[in-house]
């Protein structure tokens, strides 16, 4: 018998009933192959749990997910749930307590499909967002005072730490010696001089440790145009919560749909369990019509099997991903008319003929 893995398997809401039980299909089939076995349990949590139970997870929810090795995770959100409710109360929650400091977004085109850039091919298209995922402008740290008044004030302030800092670059310095070597550290520390002139700071420190990695840095405005002008310029995209979060958007726009991107919220060391999910939402309406395109989710699932150790599966999974793209086995959202079972199927087909290639 080989290894065990416990892994919670997270719908959530929306299209997540419809593309998580397609990746799951393919984790099945991948484990089979390759020697591993997976414990699968599921656990309804939400929007639709809130709106039954007024919680997004129970109320020991975090300490159920400690007790797993991975969090295999869709998407969260429905049209009647208060939108600031889900990243509050459930995504945020997941990050921030399980110490998944790091967002991993990996960008990259797929054989058989067109990027809305129009002269740009799978070489110039390849690069990952490392998106600090615990601190800066997501921490939620603000108020609302006399709202109804006419001197109404808001206020959010973000959060940066050295050892937040620290360990965000240390782990994209470290992934770059992986690839290609590159390090683009994207900020705005021309305007913002404080929080954002010592994450500066604090990155070109460590980069000093890593002399066989070129570093260099680059303004948000500038960035977004570069992913449209010139996304060969990049190898691996050190950021902060928000930018990372918009960039990896525009990165899923450039390969040619959101549906396309996977992601890893996870804690390197391994003291808590990671959660992987695609970079898209919920898309609530459309779902249950078996059109919604698997890969983000697909890909998630190699990612965490990576994380977890079995590289030689995430491989075999990401060149299904591939084989399927490749003959036009495609979605509505990329102009094809494959249904979600299809593209799973396609995929689950090739990792079960394909044969099995021992390093």
């Amino acid at each position: 018998m080989g290894k065990v893995y416990k892994i919670a398997v997270v719908n959530g809401d929306g299209i997540g009933a419809e593309i998580v039980p397609a990746g799951v299909s393919v984790l099945k089939a991948v484990a089979k192959k390759h020697g591993f076995n997976l414990d699968l349990n599921e656990l309804s949590w939400g929007a639709g749990h809130y709106l039954k139970h007024g919680e997004f997870m129970p109320e020991d929810g975090i300490e159920q997910m400690k007790t797993y090795d991975a969090i295999y995770f869709g998407a969260v959100g429905l049209p009647e749930v208060d939108d600031t409710l889900p990243a509050r109360d459930y995504t945020f929650k997941v990050r921030g307590k399980l110490k998944q400091y790091v967002n991993y977004r990996p960008v990259k085109l797929f054989p058989g499909i067109d990027s809305p850039l129009r002269d740009k091919t799978q070489k110039d298209i390849d690069f990952v967002v490392v998106r600090e995922n615990n601190e800066g402008e997501f921490v939620q740290n603000g108020q609302i005072m006399h709202a109804e008044e006419a001197g109404g004030v808001a206020t959010d302030t973000s959060v940066f730490t050295r050892f937040g800092i620290e360990r965000i670059a240390h782990y994209s310095f470290k992934l770059a010696r992986k690839r290609r070597s590159k390090v683009t550290n994207v900020t705005k520390s021309n305007t913002l001089i404080h929080s954002l002139a010592y994450w500066d700071r604090v990155i070109a420190e460590v980069a000093e440790q890593y002399p066989d990695v070129e570093y260099n840095t680059m303004y948000i405005d500038n960035a977004s145009a570069s992913f449209v002008l010139r996304p060969e310029v990049f190898d691996v995209i050190l950021t902060t919560n928000l930018f990372g979060d918009i960039l990896s958007d525009l990165g899923g726009a450039i390969m040619g749909s959101l549906g396309l991107g996977g992601s890893g919220n996870i804690n390197p060391e391994k003291d808590f369990p990671s959660m992987f999910e695609p970079i898209h939402g919920s898309a609530p309406d459309i779902a249950g019509q078996n059109i919604a395109n698997p890969i983000g989710q697909i890909w998630s699932a190699a990612i965490m099997l990576d994380h977890l150790g079995e590289t030689e599966a995430a491989k075999d999974i990401m060149k299904g991903i591939e084989h399927t793209t490749s003959k036009g086995n495609l979605t509505k959202d990329l102009k094809g008319n494959a249904s979600t079972s299809d593209v799973a199927n396609s995929v689950v087909n090739y990792i079960e003929t394909s044969e099995l290639v021992v390093a």
